[in-house]
């Protein structure tokens, strides 16, 4: 089987889709520096501490690993982070990005699934969004991701890096039986915040209710971790098997409020949610909600956790067992 290298393989995108290639019959060795993954979630043997920015290591150990591939997830994701210290994403993301295709060209590897986001559309104009949809990213994480999915294209122009951009929504819930789930410091997720709430009684500040939606709060496509991990996996095979470089949306197509997902968890839990209304962030969109039948049609890709509530109880399971 093809081995396949992991960056930001310990983190929670990460570290699912680490278990599922393993699971798959992969060999897979991971590059992390641990700034926000954690070792536990990696199996034993398979973490390599590593900066992005070390391009001999990561030259290394794509040579001596022989890697046939590499999906890239690790980056800086918290938008209103980015709009306070936008040098750091562009550093982290963009910078740090450079340096892995660089290492990858040294080391002869031409294969990359890369994680992109539904945050390069910035402001949606229509209510499902396709990937013709005009990319306008209205924050600086966003803007570090589209630049590195232009410098993607080039890259395939010029020096033959097949890539697929996977351009994916909220990703959310956990996978129980590997006891992987999120674990972010600090979290910026909105159900793990309100499952947090939940659990410990301590409300939680919901972002805006005056946006131009049914109930004023962001619509968001929720898409659980397992099904986001199953789409990295069906590209790299795309990739494996010749296939050409692309960019594909991955997400449910089913859109869900701020206030509707306090519902559902108040459902799935019978308990209610504390919250307090505060006001809008800077750089948040008020609706992006994927169309993915690119992404079913050409790789053939299906999500298997098809409500919200499976989404959450799944992550409430995750919540009561290990975050207490």
């Amino acid at each position: 089987m093809p081995k396949i290298l992991v960056t930001g393989g310990a983190g929670y995108i990460g570290s699912h889709t680490v278990y599922q290639l393993i699971a798959q019959g992969f060999e897979v060795v991971v590059a992390d520096d641990l700034s926000k993954g954690h070792a536990s979630s990696v199996p034993a043997g398979a973490l390599h501490v590593c900066s992005l920015f070390d391009r001999p290591q990561l030259v290394n150990l794509m040579q001596t690993e022989k890697v046939d591939a590499v999906i890239h997830f690790a980056a800086f994701i918290a938008v209103g982070e980015s709009t306070r210290e936008p040098e750091k994403y562009f550093h982290n993301n963009t910078a740090g990005s450079i340096s892995l295709f660089s290492a990858m060209a040294e080391a002869g590897v031409n294969k990359l699934v890369f994680s992109s986001t539904a945050a390069v559309y910035g402001n949606a104009t229509v209510p499902t969004i396709p990937e013709s949809h005009p990319i306008q990213a209205v924050n600086p994480y966003g803007e570090s991701k589209v630049m590195v999915e232009k410098i993607l294209e080039w890259l395939d122009t010029t020096r033959g890096l097949r890539s697929i951009r996977l351009r994916y929504f909220n990703a959310c819930g956990a996978n129980n039986a590997a006891g992987l789930g999120e674990r972010h410091e600090p979290e910026t997720h909105l159900i793990p915040l309100i499952l947090r709430a939940v659990r410990t009684g301590k409300p939680v500040t919901l972002f805006g209710d005056d946006y131009p939606t049914p109930d004023g709060t962001c619509v968001r496509d929720y898409i659980h971790v397992d099904d986001l991990a199953s789409a990295h996996i069906a590209a790299l095979n795309h990739l494996l098997a010749g296939g050409a470089s692309n960019a594909f949306n991955a997400g449910t197509g089913q859109g869900f409020s701020v206030r509707q997902v306090v519902d559902a968890v108040e459902k799935v839990t019978g308990l209610k949610v504390p919250y307090t209304m505060g006001p809008r962030r800077e750089g948040d969109p008020a609706q992006l909600v994927a169309d993915s039948a690119k992404l079913r049609q050409t790789l053939g890709w299906q999500p298997k956790f098809n409500t919200l509530e499976s989404i959450i109880e799944s992550a409430w399971i995750f919540e009561k067992q290990n975050l207490t």
